[in-house]
Parts: C-alpha cells; sequence; structure tokens
C-alpha cells in the first residue's frame, strides 16, 4: 500500500514502535502520536517516520494532529495498559484509555475523508470467568480491574461510531503477546530481565517468580502488529476480533525454554507477593480472524523468547 497515510497513536510504546516498522515495509508514510516529553527509546533507529507529541485527552490537540496529518488508516494504541497500575491510578487509566478513545473517533469522523480506524481493546474483557475451552468474541464479558472496564468501554465506543455515524471501525481484543522492547511488569519480560541481571553478575543467581502453573496465549508483537495491518486491509466494519496464537502455554514451560537459553546456573523460587487470583486457563480462539482475513502467527515462540533475552542483555539489566 505504497504511499498510504498511517497513523499511530502511541506509537512510542512497545507495540506501535513495531507497528511502525511494519508499516514502513509496506511502503506507507508513517506518523505518530507521543505523549510530550515521553521516552523515545523503542523508535531509536526507526526511520522514516513522523512522531506528533500529542496527549491524547486534549480533545483540540488530536483533533489538529489528524487534521494535520490526513490518515487513511488510524491504529489507536494509545493509552494505559497495565491491570496492576489500573488499581493504583485508576482515574488517569479511565481518562487515558477512554477519553482518549472518544477524542481520536471524533477527530477521525470530522476529516472530510474519515480514516479507517482500529480500535484496540484486550483479553482482559473477558476477565476471570473459568473457560477451559478457546474463548471466543462471542464469550460473555466480565471486565475484573479498572483497566479491563476501560478497555470494554473503548471497544463498545468504537461500536457506536460505527452504528451512529458509518465510521469505518474495527475493534480487536489481542491476548498477551510479548517481544524485544517490552516493559517491565508482564510474564516474558519480567523473566528476562532477571536472567540478564543474574548473567551480569548484578544479582543472586534466583528467579522469582509467581504461579508458574496458568497457561496463557503468548504471541510474538510482530504476528500481532502484523494482525492489525490485515484488519484494516480485510477485516469487517463494526466486527471485533480475537488477535493471539490460539495455543496454550504454561508459564513454567516458557520460563524453562527461557532458562535454557542462559548459560548461568540459576535457581527458581516462588515469592508471595507476585502470586495473583487469576484465571487458570487463557487461549484464545482466532477462528474468525483467520477465516475472515487469512491472517495466522507465524513467528515460533523460542525465537521470540531469544529476541526477548537479547533485548534484555543489551539493555544492561
Amino acid at each position: 500500500m505504497a504511499g498510504l497515510r498511517v497513523l499511530i497513536t502511541g506509537m512510542e510504546g512497545f507495540a506501535g514502535s513495531h507497528l511502525a516498522e511494519y508499516a514502513l515495509a509496506r511502503g506507507a508514510r508513517v506518523f505518530g502520536t507521543a505523549f510530550p516529553g515521553a521516552s523515545r527509546r523503542n523508535l531509536k533507529g526507526v526511520r522514516g517516520i513522523a512522531v506528533v507529541p500529542v496527549d491524547i485527552t486534549r480533545a483540540a490537540a488530536v483533533q489538529d494532529a489528524l487534521r494535520n496529518v490526513k490518515p487513511d488508516r488510524v491504529f489507536h494504541l494509545a493509552g494505559q495498559s497495565n491491570p496492576k497500575l489500573s488499581w493504583q491510578d485508576p482515574e488517569s487509566t479511565l481518562q487515558v484509555n477512554l477519553l482518549g478513545t472518544l477524542n481520536v473517533l471524533e477527530a477521525a469522523r470530522s476529516l472530510p475523508r474519515p480514516p479507517r480506524v482500529l480500535v484496540v481493546g484486550s483479553a482482559d474483557e473477558y476477565g476471570g470467568a473459568p473457560s477451559s475451552a478457546p474463548i471466543r468474541e462471542t464469550h460473555p464479558l466480565r471486565p475484573d480491574s479498572p483497566y479491563a472496564h476501560s478497555k470494554v468501554c473503548q471497544d463498545w465506543m468504537g461500536l457506536v461510531y460505527f452504528q451512529r455515524y458509518g465510521l469505518h471501525v474495527v475493534r480487536v481484543r489481542p491476548f498477551n503477546h510479548v517481544g524485544p522492547r517490552q516493559a517491565l511488569g508482564f510474564v516474558a519480560t519480567d523473566f528476562a530481565s532477571q536472567i540478564a541481571a543474574i548473567e551480569k553478575g548484578k544479582r543472586a543467581p534466583v528467579v522469582e517468580v509467581g504461579n508458574l502453573d496458568v497457561v496463557r496465549d503468548i504471541a510474538d508483537v510482530r504476528d500481532i502488529v502484523a494482525g492489525y495491518w490485515i484488519l484494516l486491509e480485510k477485516g469487517r466494519a463494526g466486527e471485533v476480533y480475537n488477535l493471539g496464537s490460539g495455543r496454550g502455554v504454561r508459564l513454567r514451560d516458557l520460563l524453562r525454554a527461557m532458562l535454557a537459553l542462559s548459560p548461568a546456573a540459576i535457581r527458581v523460587r516462588v515469592s508471595r507477593s507476585r502470586i495473583r487470583t487469576e484465571r487458570p486457563r487463557k487461549v484464545a480462539s482466532i477462528a474468525r480472524v483467520r477465516r475472515q482475513t487469512g491472517w495466522r502467527p507465524r513467528m515460533p515462540l523460542a525465537r521470540t523468547l531469544r529476541d526477548i533475552l537479547e533485548d534484555w542483555r543489551e539493555r544492561g539489566a
């Protein structure tokens, strides 16, 4: 899609930076918003992008950004993405995720040629209700944190703007995705950062963990952003799609695979502070997105884990 004008909100973030690279590789002209003063470490070495400092909770600033860029596609990734942090600061989580999404949708519909918009929700919308089978998009939504509630509201707001204004909105609920550049606070990065620090002699040879018996759907962020891209090309307006690997991985096996990549002799210790009450199994059904768009994950988990560990080694963990 050479010449396509793409706007990525939150481009300085984990997934946003990978999506920027993906879009550039497809010949798009890439613009992105970044919170004023935020670190742009993730964008280091990414050439050919234009970064627009914008606080997405400010409607006028968002309107100006979209009016100036005139995007054909908007990927709305900006927001507060940590469920744990949402309990510590629920007000900010709701402001950024709800008000930010409202501002983006309003700005998009006000343009003479409204763009297609991807609204990124979360698998956390499904909450903690037990389910041994893969979770389909029709599964009841049972949000159980301020973060999850904010994502349900984003999701439904996107649907309302499609129904009320005919805006081409596609909604997506990604499951756990990991990869290089991800911040701490997520399982794979927490493991990798500790291993890298042990290798450098910065901590005792012990990895502290929580409950390793839970099963999660873990996909590579590079597969997920490819899914975002194809959904705005082939996904149905107003529809919602799960994105994930479609298979479950026990965290014990994930940690074992990552430890096998290190030459260090490392012990594992369960820390009570890291144990949370959570659903024992959470795996996506990706039948809808595969059937309607042909997308499927391609990155082997072994490569993903190796890339994450190398990233933390380079960070000087």
